[in-house]
């Protein structure tokens, strides 16, 4: 998972009033891997803003996605507006 995602959870987590520490575990405990947010990634989350304004895809949604085209992997999310995303990869909704 990127690292902007797991900032982006905690950081739900933390404002509900969660303590630091037990947001964090919260956050992390399921996740084999915090992927950090590089050049490449940076690159291809910006460019994918055209595509995907009208969406109304965040950076952080864009940045899942830019990790999944970097490893050429399949990406996961609830966010129904993902349904209409076509980028190379394989976009599932779980709900």
């Amino acid at each position: 998972m990127s690292a902007v995602n797991i900032a982006e959870v905690y950081g739900k987590l933390v404002e509900r009033g969660i303590d630091s520490e037990d947001a964090w575990e919260a956050a992390t405990a399921a996740v084999p891997e915090i992927v950090d947010f590089d050049k490449e990634q940076a690159k291809i989350a910006g460019g994918l803003l055209p595509q995907v304004r009208r969406l109304g895809l965040s950076l952080g949604d864009r940045a899942c996605l830019a990790l999944g085209i970097a490893l050429k992997a399949p990406v996961y999310t609830a966010d129904r507006a993902w349904k209409n995303v076509s980028v190379g990869i394989a976009v599932h909704v779980i709900r």
